[in-house]
């Protein structure tokens, strides 16, 4: 069985460390992964009700839910904006989280990892990230956890997808994710 993983990037910065970490997820996915870099968060407007209709519901919300209905499981990597997840990737669960008892994410395998400027690596979004995907329905992989501190210095001349170390950690990650799939808790 093939296992296809959606990563979201809660940054939208186009050189965002986070982003290159994913970047790292698709290239270096073990044999019968496949791990799909979703394009196109900036262009889905914050959740409102209001528009999640058939008449209403924008293009690219619909775009991203398509996504993630052909996923087996998800790969969300935030920065930490302030301490907490980056509005980015909240609006993506959120729009994920819908319709209620039918959504994308509902009993989806999770994991949250990210890399971050400080010391502890982003600790504080993750766990937020793993909150709200988990209160959206997630399955959280609990033992698929990867927070890289000290991005800036760390990724200043090398991409992660070319650091051993990254590459080594998130392919345990992705194998715990996709075992995860493959044989899904009871």
């Amino acid at each position: 069985m093939s296992v296809h993983i959606l990563a979201l990037v809660g940054s939208l910065r186009s050189g965002s460390h986070n982003r290159q970490l994913a970047e790292a997820a698709v290239k270096h996915a073990p044999e019968g992964v496949e791990v799909t870099l979703y394009e196109g968060l900036a262009d889905v407007p914050f959740y409102n009700e209001d528009i999640d209709t058939e008449e209403e519901r924008p293009a690219a919300a619909t775009r991203l839910r398509e996504a993630a209905a052909q996923a087996n499981a998800f790969l969300l990597v935030t920065p930490e904006y302030n301490g907490t997840i980056p509005a980015v990737l909240k609006n993506a669960i959120d729009w994920l989280s819908r319709p209620f008892g039918a959504s994308a994410l509902a009993g989806s395998p999770t994991a949250v990892i990210g890399t971050a400027y400080g010391q502890f690596g982003g600790l504080w979004a993750q766990d937020e990230a793993r909150k709200s995907a988990r209160i959206a329905g997630a399955t959280i992989v609990e033992d698929a956890k990867l927070s890289i501190p000290g991005s800036v210095t760390r990724f200043a001349e090398t991409h992660p997808a070319d650091d051993a170390e990254a590459v080594a950690q998130l392919t345990v990650v992705l194998t715990a994710l996709a075992a995860a799939v493959e044989a899904p808790a009871s």
